[in-house]
């Protein structure tokens, strides 16, 4: 992998990161609030999940691998 490869996976760890966090605060936010739409907050949960497993390959891809 070069640098440059490199540094663009971290940049988008980096977003991906960011958009997890900001859907976990709109599925509080949407709990919290009064008459709240479950269809809304399931759907922001399936998005959170499908960030996790992209989230979860781009740091595979950035560890290296270490034959023992």
């Amino acid at each position: 992998m070069t640098g440059e490869d490199e540094s663009n996976l971290r940049a988008e760890l980096a977003r991906l990161q960011q958009e997890h966090r900001d859907l976990d605060a709109a599925i509080d936010a949407l709990n919290d609030a009064p008459g709240r739409d479950q269809i809304q907050v399931q759907r922001l949960k399936k998005r959170k999940l499908i960030l996790r497993d992209r989230i979860s390959f781009i740091e595979d891809e950035l560890t290296p691998d270490i034959i023992a």
